[in-house]
């Protein structure tokens, strides 16, 4: 089933009656009232993957937060710039949690960086598509360069890969520079997009039994979604490719509500894993199946979508 993603970017209050998510959001004051009038609507919160707050004035009860998480649903906090700040998650999302906890921390050296290699390959692939999308053209150094990422990727093709990606995904802009902190532009529609992505991975990783925190890869001893960072590598030319359809359409100055529509819409986009079409959201729940029969030992190989 294919979870929605429910944004919320007007003052609203949001509680919970008889398993559906109750949304009351002010209106205008009538002319002949002292009272303003108030829009009342119900989703059945099984419906739900992902709700991104992004307004001061929103209040959600507390007894909507535990159903939430209970369903395995990510919540997603905005700052004052309107761009995710915070995730919350479950902390059981999966009945042998505890099982697939010690097959994830007793990976061997070996295998996790053969599952990063696999990851990277993975990525440039996708990557050399995303860039014959934009130029007509096939990408072959990029293709030869995912062929020759060794075990740990120990000669940093990723990054050798990224400089020559980010040089060319964007020609109306040649000279962008990636920034991970920016606010303006291009780079404030990717982090955005990038940081539902995140949340879509971090919630199938928990759904199956896995720390999003324990990554094969990325150990930055204050990220605490190490694996999602990891695993959602390969995802990241989905976002760059609405954000590339979205510069073609409009100069980008700033994030709007229309951007953040698109960008919100991530999860249901269509993608190619294991030769079938499959919405992003459950290609996610794919990929991170497999990492857990590989952890198990039952594969060798993470399902990941071509491009």
């Amino acid at each position: 089933m294919i979870k929605r993603t429910l944004y919320f970017g007007n003052p609203a209050y949001l509680s919970l009656r008889l398993g559906q998510i109750v949304i009351k959001m002010p209106g205008r004051q009538a002319e002949d009232s002292s009272k303003s009038e108030e829009t009342v609507r119900t989703v059945p919160i099984e419906d739900v993957g992902v709700v991104v707050l992004d307004n001061r004035q929103i209040t959600i009860t507390q007894g909507l937060l535990e159903m939430l998480l209970e369903n395995n649903c990510a919540v997603i906090t905005c700052d004052s710039r309107h761009l995710p700040v915070g995730l919350m998650l479950p902390l059981a999302g999966n009945t042998v949690q505890n099982e697939r906890f010690r097959s994830q921390i007793d990976a061997s050296l070996p295998l996790k960086k053969q599952l990063w290699q696999q990851t990277v390959q993975a990525k440039i692939r996708n990557q050399a598509a995303m860039l014959e999308y934009v130029t007509g053209e096939s990408a072959r150094n990029m293709l030869v360069w995912s062929e020759s990422v060794r075990s740990g990727d120990s000669e940093n093709m990723e990054a050798r890969a990224a400089a020559f990606y980010w040089k060319n995904v964007f020609p109306q802009e040649p000279d962008f520079l990636r920034d991970q902190d920016g606010e303006v532009g291009i780079n404030v529609l990717l982090n955005y997009g990038y940081a539902i992505l995140r949340a879509v991975v971090a919630r199938s990783l928990v759904s199956c039994g896995l720390l999003p925190t324990l990554g094969i890869h990325h150990h930055n001893r204050y990220n605490a979604y190490c694996l999602a960072d990891d695993i959602m590598e390969p995802y990241r030319p989905y976002v760059d490719r609405l954000v590339f359809d979205m510069t073609k359409e409009e100069e980008i100055a700033e994030l709007t509500s229309s951007h953040k529509a698109r960008l919100l819409g991530l999860p249901v986009i269509e993608v190619e894993i294991g030769g079938r079409r499959s919405p992003l959201m459950n290609a996610v729940f794919q990929t991170t199946s497999s990492l857990v029969k590989c952890f198990n030992g039952e594969i060798k190989k993470l399902s990941y979508p071509d491009m």
